[in-house]
């Protein structure tokens, strides 16, 4: 990669903060009030306008709140009902999720699904995820029922066909009783390697489950599912998006895509209502 390519990067990031703190300041007031706007506020009740809540599923490594800082808030907003879940928690290991079994954390999201239409009255929900959050969520709907009640899936950054970090788990055979150490202590990693048992049955038979539309947004200059392009899916009602088709100015990487890029937002917005949706360009940053 291009020394000035890799500087490129953090400024990018910079820039889409800056755009964020300069957007009206009830986008932040949406964050800081974001119980009572409609995330994880279990009293809001779904529209006419948006008739299903959205589940936010974070990372490898994230939580709750943390992934959906730039996210949530972009969403209740907008008028939807929003809720997003913890899962995946290893003993003794706090804020830091995702870390488990997946087919365990995909068990953990439909008991959270369950809760969510419960509570809102709606029959259906639509999943919004990043990176692991996007592609566990293909185990819930295609082995734990979930399709059923699911309309939409969005994957940001998802590891749909696993990762080799770089490069980094081809390294993996040099370590004897590396990868097993992996799979003992870290099994929602280990389950995230290229060619890993999880992924061998997850994608068994086709990526996709009948009923369910499916989105996913991908960034080339990901570094962290590698190769990018394996993030997209096959089958029918799929819709595979690269950001710089969007914006080719955009350089997110893998955690700015899903923490804080507005044009990311705008698609995903764009995803969850298509019926109302517009271009997504640069500007999206703006809106």
């Amino acid at each position: 990669m291009l020394p000035w390519k890799r500087l490129l990067r953090p400024l990018a990031a910079l820039v889409l903060t800056a755009a964020v703190a300069i957007l009206p300041a009830a986008g932040t007031a949406q964050a800081a009030t974001a119980p009572s706007s409609g995330w994880n506020d279990y009293s809001c009740k779904p529209s006419a306008a948006h008739p299903r809540p959205v589940v936010l599923v974070h990372g490898t490594l994230g939580n709750s709140v943390d992934n959906w800082l730039g996210l949530a808030p972009y969403l209740t907003s907008r008028g939807y009902c929003v809720f997003s879940l913890d899962y995946g928690q290893l003993d003794g290991v706090p804020l830091f999720h995702g870390l488990g079994p997946i087919d365990q954390s995909a068990a953990q999201l439909s008991a959270f699904v369950d809760r969510v239409l419960s509570a809102t009255g709606a029959a259906e929900t639509d999943l919004v995820g990043h990176s692991q959050g996007g592609m566990m969520p293909r185990y819930y709907l295609k082995f734990l029922g979930g399709a059923a009640k699911v309309n939409a899936l969005v994957g940001i950054a998802p590891d749909n066909h696993g990762t080799t970090l770089s490069g980094l788990t081809n390294l993996l055979p040099y370590f004897p009783g590396a990868e097993d150490l992996l799979k003992a202590t870290t099994p929602g990693l280990a389950d995230q390697i290229v060619g890993s048992a999880f992924l061998s049955k997850l994608n068994a038979g086709g990526d996709t489950v009948p009923g369910v539309r499916y989105t996913v947004i991908a960034s080339q200059y990901d570094e962290v599912v590698t190769p990018w392009r394996t993030q997209y899916l096959s089958g029918s009602d799929v819709h595979n998006v690269l950001l710089q088709d969007l914006c080719p100015l955009d350089l997110s990487e893998h955690l700015a895509i899903g923490l804080l890029d507005r044009v990311a937002f705008h698609e995903v917005a764009n995803a969850l209502d298509p019926a109302h949706a517009t271009a997504t360009t640069c500007a999206s940053v703006f809106s």
